[in-house]
Parts: C-alpha cells; sequence; structure tokens
C-alpha cells in the first residue's frame, strides 16, 4: 500500500499535479483538526461543500492521544481519542485500537456531550458444557481477530451533529523480557492525519535503566519481533529524557511531521526497547503492602548443550515465499549451532522424511553442509501429517536420550513448524495433543510455529504449552525468515535447566509458578506472590539449578520492610497518574489470571476446567480486568437535567476476539440503518472473475467468447483503458495461490485488488480490496466492506452492498460493479479475491482499450469450421445449431482464432455462461499477447503498449 501511494506521489509530478496543492490540503486538514474553528474552514473552501456529503460519513480525529507508566515492568496504558461530527445529522464514530494479545483491559469509557458511559466489567453466563465443546470443536477463523500478537479493540457511537465524542481506554500488562529487551509498543492507526496527537511513556526501574533505545515506526509486517533490520534512529519529534532511574518518551508529531510519515497518516508502532541494571545473583525481589514480585534473569553464564530436532512442514501448502524463507531461516541457524549441539532434520507432508535415521548427529562442518543440502532439495507436495511427525521426532528424540551417554544438563527440545491444519492421518485435535503428550513424557520441550492465516493457532498452542515450550504464529510476508530466526534465537542458548525456586513456607501464599525447565538467554523469570507473616522482617529466597558445569544453589534474605524503596509515590513525573496504584499486587494479579487461563487450556477434566475458570473470572472482577470470562458492559453514569437534542445510539463495541455487550439504546436517528437490504446489482456477462476467467458478451451476434490469463502474483493487469477519450482506467492486481491437487497448472492467480482510475471532470482513483475501499477525489476516505453504505460526489457514486459487491457509477454512463469473495475456511489454493463485472459502458469511447476494454466496441464474428468443407459465415440465428460442434473459429480484426465451446461459471459462481473459449492465453483474440497489458503500477493509465501515464 506504501508502495502504492509512492507511485502515485511520484508520478503526480508528471501529470502536472504540483505539490503545493497536496501541502495546502493538508494545512487545511490541521486547520480542520480544531473544532473551534472546524465550520469556518468549511466554509472558506468551496471544495469542502462540493463533497460534503462525502465528508459527512464519518467524524473528524481531532485529537489521539497515549500515556503510558511502566512501573518494574508493569505497564498501564490510557488511550484517548476524541472524534468530532461537524456534519448536520448524527454520524457513527468508530474507535479502533490494537493492543498486545497479552494486555488486559481495565476500563472503558465514552464521553457524548453531556453523557458519560462507563464500562463495567462482569462475570459471563457459564454456558452448557455441550456449547462449549462446540466451540472448541470450531476451528478459529484465519485471523481471529488477531494479528502477530497483537488484537483489535474496536467501539462504535453515533454521534449527534455538532457535537463531540471522547474515547477513554485503559489497558495492562507485564512486559516480557526477549533477546535481552524489554519491549512496549503503541499502535498508531487513525487512518487520518490528527491536530493533536501525542504519546507519552514514563519509565520507572529502581534497579536502574540500560541500553533505552526508540527505533523508528515499524509497520504492521514486523510485529513482535524483536530488533528491525536498519535501526537508526527515532521518529520525528520524538524526545528521550533520563536519569538512572527514570526515563521520560514523548512522540508529538505536527500534522507537517504527520505528512511526511504518512501521507494519510500515521500507520504504525512506537516502539521503546530497554533493559534494566542486574547482576548474577538471586535477582530482584521487590515488596509492596504484602505482596511481592521476583525477576531473575542471570547473565554471563555458559550455554548448555543442545540435542535439538527441527521438524519441518513439506507439504503442498508451504510452496512458494513460504517454503523459501524456512530454508533461508534454517540455513542461518544451522550456522549457529555450537560444537557441542546435535541435531536432525524431519521432513513432513503425507509422508515423514528423517534426514539421518535413529540418530543425532554432532555439529561439525560436514554434517552442516549435508544438513543445507537436504533443506535445500525439500520440495512441497502432498498433505499434512501433523501427528506422524511429532510422533517420530519424540521416539527419535526419546530413543537418542536413552541410548547414548547424553550430558546430564544437556537440553534437549523439538522445534516444529507447519502452515496448516492436520489432514493426513490423525486430524482430530484432541486425540493429537494425547498423543504427543503421551511421546513426550515431560522429557524434552515442544516449541510451535505457525506460518500463514490457515493455521489451527489453538492447536499449537496447546502442543507447545503442554510439554513446556513455547509458540509464535508470524503472518506470511517478506520478513518470515528474520521472524523464524528471531525466534530461534529466544530458545537457542539454554544457560540453566530445572530451575526451582523457592520462598519460606510460613510466610508466602498463593505463589504463581516456581519450577521452569529452562531458563534461556535474554530472557526472564518472573515468580509473584502473597506474604501472610506480616510480623517477619524478611523473605528467604533459594533458587536452584544446574548449568554446564554444575549444579547451583543461590540463597539470600530479602528485607520486607522497604516501603521507602518501592513506594512510588511521589516520584517526579509520576504525580498525576497511577503512582498510588500497587503495581506489584497487580503484576501478581495478572500473572495469576494468566496461569488460571493456561492451566484451564491444558486441562482436560470438565470439572477441573470449571473450576478454574471460576477461579480466574473472580479474581477478573476484584482486579477489573477483561479476560475470555468476564465482558465489559456499558453503561450511563447518572441522570442529567438537559437531555441532549437529538437521540443517539448508546456505545457498542467488539473486544479482544468476542461481542461485548452494550446498553438498549434509542432508535437511531434519520437516515441511519443497521441493516439495509442487499441492492439488487445489475451486471453483464462481460468480466474478469476467478483464476482469472474472462468473459466478452456480444449481444447483438447472441454469443460470448472466453479465455484465461495465467499471469504471475503480483501481475498488474489493464483491464479497461481509456484515459484519453473517457478518462477512465481500471487496473487489476494479482495475488497467487497453490494449484489444486492433480492439477495442470502450477499456481492460480485472483484479483487482490482492483484500482478505478477517473480523469474528468477531475482526477480521482478507487482502490477496492475484499475488505476496504479507499476513496481519494481530493479528499480521502476509507470505507470497509463489511458495512453497507453509499458515497456521491459531482460525477461518482460507490454504493457497498456488505460482504456482497461494490457498484462504481462514474458520471452515470459507466457502471463497474465488483464482487467479493471471501472464505470463511479457504482451502490452501483459494484466496480472498475480487470479480470485476462491466454493467454500463456507454460513456466509455470506442477506443477503449485493455483486455475487456478492447472488445466493448467491436463485434467479432464466428465462422463454422468442418471436416472436408471451408470456412462459412454463420449468421445470428444459427449460434444455438453450432453448440454440438466442438470446434469452431473466429475471425478478429482479421485475425482467424480457432475457439472451443466451454460452460463457465460466473456471478460468485452462481450462474453459468456458454462461450467459445480462446486457448493459450487468448493468443491472436486479443491485440498483441498478454504482457503488453502489464501496468507498472497501479495508478498506470497507459493507453497503448510501451505507453506509460499516471493519474
Amino acid at each position: 500500500m506504501i508502495l502504492w501511494l509512492w507511485f502515485y506521489w511520484g508520478f503526480s509530478t508528471s501529470a502536472a499535479q504540483p505539490d503545493s496543492e497536496l501541502m495546502a490540503r493538508y494545512l487545511e486538514e490541521e486547520l480542520m483538526a480544531d473544532y473551534s474553528i472546524m465550520e469556518q474552514v468549511a466554509r472558506r473552501v468551496p471544495r469542502q461543500a462540493k463533497f460534503l456529503q462525502r465528508l459527512e460519513t464519518r467524524p473528524r480525529m481531532s485529537e489521539f492521544t497515549v500515556k503510558s507508566t511502566i512501573i518494574s515492568r508493569y505497564a498501564f496504558t490510557t488511550v484517548s481519542c476524541t472524534m468530532v461530527n461537524s456534519g448536520s445529522e448524527a454520524r457513527e464514530g468508530v474507535f479502533e485500537m490494537q493492543i498486545p494479545a497479552a494486555a488486559f483491559i481495565s476500563n472503558f469509557t465514552v464521553i457524548i456531550g453531556n453523557k458519560t458511559y462507563y464500562g463495567e466489567v462482569t462475570g459471563k453466563e457459564k454456558k452448557h458444557s455441550t456449547d462449549d465443546k462446540a466451540r472448541d470443536k470450531k476451528p478459529p477463523s484465519p485471523t481471529d481477530g488477531r494479528e502477530n500478537g497483537y488484537e483489535t479493540f474496536k467501539a462504535s457511537v453515533f454521534i449527534p451533529r455538532k457535537m463531540q465524542a471522547k474515547f477513554l481506554l485503559h489497558y495492562e500488562e507485564l512486559l516480557q523480557r526477549r533477546l535481552g529487551k524489554y519491549e512496549y509498543t503503541v499502535s498508531i492507526r487513525p487512518q487520518q492525519l490528527v491536530g493533536r496527537l501525542r504519546v507519552e511513556v514514563n519509565i520507572l526501574e529502581k534497579s536502574g535503566i540500560v541500553s533505552l533505545e526508540v527505533p523508528p515506526l515499524r509497520n504492521g509486517k514486523h510485529k513482535g519481533n524483536g530488533k528491525v533490520d536498519g535501526d537508526v534512529s527515532p521518529p520525528p519529534s520524538t524526545v528521550v529524557g533520563h536519569t538512572k532511574t527514570l526515563a521520560k518518551v514523548t512522540f508529538n508529531p505536527t500534522v507537517v511531521e504527520q505528512t511526511r510519515i504518512a501521507r494519510n497518516g500515521i500507520l504504525g508502532d512506537f516502539i521503546i526497547r530497554y533493559d534494566v541494571n542486574r547482576e548474577l545473583s538471586i535477582g530482584d525481589v521487590q515488596i509492596l503492602n504484602g505482596y511481592f514480585v521476583h525477576y531473575f534473569a542471570p547473565t554471563d553464564l555458559p550455554p548448555l548443550p543442545k540435542n535439538v530436532i527441527f521438524v519441518l512442514d513439506s507439504s503442498a501448502s508451504m510452496v512458494g515465499t513460504k517454503l523459501k524463507q524456512t530454508k533461508e531461516a534454517l540455513f542461518t541457524i544451522l550456522q549457529d549451532l555450537r560444537p557441542e549441539d546435535h541435531f536432525n532434520i524431519i521432513g513432513f507432508s503425507n509422508r515423514i522424511k528423517v534426514w539421518q535415521q535413529d540418530r543425532l548427529v554432532p555439529v561439525t562442518p560436514n554434517n552442516i553442509r549435508d544438513a543445507k543440502k537436504y533443506i535445500h532439495n525439500m520440495s512441497p507436495t502432498g498433505g499434512t501429517n501433523i501427528d506422524g511427525a511429532i510422533q517420530t521426532g519424540a521416539k527419535l528424540l526419546n530413543d537418542y536420550i536413552a541410548q547414548n551417554d547424553i550430558d546430564a544438563r544437556s537440553v534437549s527440545l523439538i522445534i516444529f513448524l507447519t502452515d496448516g491444519r492436520p489432514t493426513v492421518g490423525e486430524t482430530q485435535s484432541s486425540k493429537i495433543l494425547s498423543n504427543t503428550k503421551d511421546a513426550i513424557r515431560d522429557k524434552f520441550c515442544l516449541f510451535t510455529i505457525g506460518i500463514g492465516n490457515d493455521v489451527d493457532q489453538k492447536l499449537l498452542e496447546r502442543m507447545a504449552l503442554e510439554n513446556c515450550g513455547m509458540t509464535r504464529l508470524f503472518q506470511e510476508d517478506e520478513d518470515a525468515a528474520s521472524h523464524l530466526k528471531g525466534f530461534y534465537d529466544e530458545i537457542g542458548t539454554p544457560l540453566l535447566s530445572d530451575i526451582r525456586v523457592d520462598y519460606s513456607e510460613d510466610n508466602v501464599e498463593q505463589v504463581t509458578q516456581n519450577f521452569f525447565p529452562n531458563y534461556f538467554n535474554g530472557s526472564e523469570i518472573i515468580i509473584a506472590g502473597k506474604l501472610i507473616n506480616h510480623s517477619s522482617e524478611s523473605l528467604h529466597v533459594e533458587v536452584t539449578a544446574s548449568n554446564s558445569k554444575k549444579y547451583i544453589l543461590l540463597k539470600t534474605d530479602v528485607a520486607i520492610d522497604l516501603p521507602s524503596r518501592n513506594d512510588i509515590r511521589g516520584v517526579p513525573g509520576l504525580e498525576d497518574d497511577k503512582g498510588d496504584k500497587n503495581y506489584i499486587e497487580r503484576a501478581w494479579s495478572y500473572l495469576t489470571i494468566k496461569e488460571l487461563l493456561n492451566s484451564r487450556l491444558k486441562s482436560d477434566d470438565d470439572q477441573e476446567k470449571d473450576s478454574l475458570m471460576e477461579k480466574a473470572k473472580s479474581m477478573a472482577l476484584t482486579y477489573n480486568f477483561v479476560t475470555p470470562f468476564t465482558v465489559l458492559k456499558m453503561k450511563e453514569a447518572g441522570l442529567h437535567s438537559e437531555p441532549p437534542q437529538e437521540e443517539f445510539i448508546h456505545p457498542s463495541t467488539d473486544g479482544i476476539g468476542e461481542k461485548l455487550q452494550s446498553l438498549q439504546g434509542h432508535k437511531a436517528p434519520p437516515g441511519i440503518h443497521k441493516h439495509q437490504d442487499k441492492q439488487r446489482i445489475r451486471i453483464s456477462k462481460t468480466s474478469a472473475d476467478g483464476d482469472p476467467h474472462f468473459v466478452i458478451d456480444f449481444p447483438s451476434s447472441k454469443f460470448s467468447v472466453c479465455f484465461n490469463i495465467d499471469g504471475e502474483p503480483g501481475d498488474i493487469l489493464r483491464l479497461v483503458s481509456d484515459h484519453k477519450e473517457s478518462g477512465v482506467t481500471v487496473n487489476g492486481q494479482l495475488i497467487g495461490a497453490p494449484a489444486p491437487p492433480n492439477g495442470h497448472k502450477k499456481h492460480r492467480t485472483y484479483f487482490s485488488t482492483i484500482t478505478i482510475l477517473n480523469n474528468k471532470p477531475e482526477r480521482s482513483y478507487l482502490e477496492i480490496t475484499p475488505r476496504r475501499i479507499i476513496l481519494d477525489d481530493g479528499e480521502r476516505l476509507l470505507l470497509s466492506c463489511d458495512r453497507n453504505a453509499v458515497v456521491r460526489s459531482s460525477s461518482l457514486e460507490v454504493s457497498i452492498s456488505a460482504n456482497s459487491n461494490i457498484t462504481v457509477t462514474i458520471r452515470d454512463t459507466i457502471s463497474f460493479v465488483i464482487l467479493i469473495h471471501r472464505y470463511k475456511k479457504p482451502a490452501p489454493y483459494q484466496r480472498n479475491h475480487l470479480g470485476f463485472y462491466i454493467s454500463n459502458s456507454k460513456g466509455l469511447s470506442s477506443d477503449s482499450h485493455g483486455l475487456l476494454g478492447q472488445f466493448l466496441n467491436h463485434e467479432v464474428k464466428l465462422l463454422q469450421e468442418s471436416l472436408n468443407m471451408s470456412h462459412q459465415q454463420v449468421g445470428q440465428n444459427q449460434t444455438e445449431a453450432l453448440k454440438p460442434n466442438p470446434t469452431s473459429t473466429l475471425k478478429v480484426k482479421g485475425r482467424l482464432v480457432p475457439v472451443v465451446w466451454k460452460q463457465r461459471r460466473i456471478y460468485n459462481g452462481q450462474q453459468e455462461v456458454n462461450c467459445w473459449f480462446a486457448k493459450n492465453n487468448a493468443d491472436k483474440l486479443i491485440d498483441g499477447s498478454y504482457k503488453d497489458y502489464l501496468a507498472s503500477h497501479p495508478f498506470d493509465t497507459g493507453t497503448s503498449f510501451g505507453t506509460i501515464n499516471s493519474l
């Protein structure tokens, strides 16, 4: 997306689009961000009135601020967002915020006019056990509301005209140490330029702050992956200041600075990474008001030897980028193995292939070279036998441990990678989990990695959780190789094994997990608990563990009466924040709830699961956390003697993987419809849809012609090109997918994006994907395909029928319909995609071109071809008689094109069309070859071969 906008900017100068005009537009938006002068600005700028109806489709965001306080790794975050409705009627304001999946929402408030709605956390009603089982059996959706460890909180409310709404969201999280750093991330995605945008983060670490860094903004593709290559300097307007124990970081870009980062609003993550001073000792124990938290992260220890088996998915769905990136990551990982390590590799699809039978081999130059050859030669084929692969790897590692004199302090582990769900062998998740646990028998740990949207996320999480491992889920993108390498770096250097942390029994209770199979370099072990003996002056702590040289025992007594050390009240910079909160108690509650949720996930006993659920729910209600067992209900705060002048809907929220309840509000104001009837659409057979399949309808000749285009993923095809005359161009970008089993194709391609460009009377464009629409006709508007909407300007109308189709009408004489194809459970060879149909082409000139456009004003002739007969022209009424004849010939602009009779499914696959099919990428049917129709970028308006223009 960023790349496309760069093309638009870069080529706009060649089309005489002055940069000053764009800058002026942004300065207008900066002024409009100030609500007090918004109406004056709108009146002063005639262009605003022209597009008033479209601009009123959503309120403007005037303020977006985030304030966070991090105290001893525990982060309190408050997000404040103000939206202003300057329109003449009530409009819906939607607040969205990506928050870490590990965080708990603790409060949410909406203020509209003189009414305040606050979120109250209540317990969910217990569902019938059969409902739970049905839900457990139901596979999660591909995205499941998550994006690389982040979840989306969403709230919507109707804002009365000339009023504003303020959203306040609070959430809390305990930062995890990875690769030697704590990483705190704030998602900044306002989807527009904001007049007042500010992020302020205060960090207090009593043990001392070291290596504080603020890298450049990170887009979604790099999430959750540690350091990004090329980190150089903080984002513009960032100010960093810190003392030994206190740091303050602010990010406060002006509108102009925002445009330099992203022309249409920042879309990225603001990141802070830091570490604290630590020493090789018992660790850092903090005590406050009857609670303690213990941070243990020793350094400078020699690494333990590893016995590791890499189990890699090589099924057909790994074709292309995923397998290539996996190989790249493994080549680097193999180089990082140490001489004292032992390893083996297993590739699996419907068959299981072991590199070295019945053994693990030492790390030598020859073995590393041979392993790379084996990985290089892996090719994608067949199904996905997850259970068989795990059983093979577990047996191999168990036999190796039992039959060899391995170092007693070595660490054994399996690293398992897949991109799909089980399709071969055992496919029932519960049975796979049971088989895995029986095979491993707590002898070693299993680490799971999922790539792409097709993985069974819940299965991979439980496989790792039940076998002392961790799981990571990565999207398929250009950084997947570095993601995989980053995860291996987290677990590639074990320093201690069998770590146990004990406290004096008569002094503590409700202690969180205190035994850990392994401690990896760069991570941290955290234990928390309650003190029961308040008369005691100290807390006795013992840590036992082993490393590569010896067993270690660490002991100490920590003074309990240390209020001055851990009480943060009065700390400069934290006076007006959550300084009076017992952060240690909340860290304990956070860890305890997380462990209860994990224990419930691992349990197969219904009675135990219910008990764990009730404990987690009770604690979540005590500390006001939104969890899978609690829900946020919106309530009105008090009564007001002066109600608003017009009625509006109470807030409704979508949160963290589930729907959150809302109050029963007033009826929607006029003009707002919750559910619109799907519109009837009128489209012709002339279309480009599917793989892609093209259909050209010739009504006067009473027959249709069809052909395929076998392009490459990433190709941009020019569908309609009439830029010089009508000013209209339509381009479609292809996305790739594996071919179905037993097919003749190497891969399939579909349209992932349709770009419609219009140059008359004013320049505008539409960029359409299966999820959203970007409309830019001087002002930029983002629309969701999930909601019904109609947007009009003087020469353009866009009508959305939710999750069904988009109709685009230009000057009332040109109409296109884009069908939305989305799959709930896509097969490996299916992709969400679009279909393009021409509804009305009267406004296109006779000189229009493109794969579809060149036939709109031309006729072709059908010639009958039979044995021992010459070609003779077929009349219009003889088409039906030709159907049994399998082959014929078309005459197109003097060219003879052999065709065969076929049937095609169109209109969402619901209807069939009979057509004459031209083979070989429409050779001789279209002017030139299909490569002549490749556009250089989505906004390419070239009208002849080799000519490139830009909107």
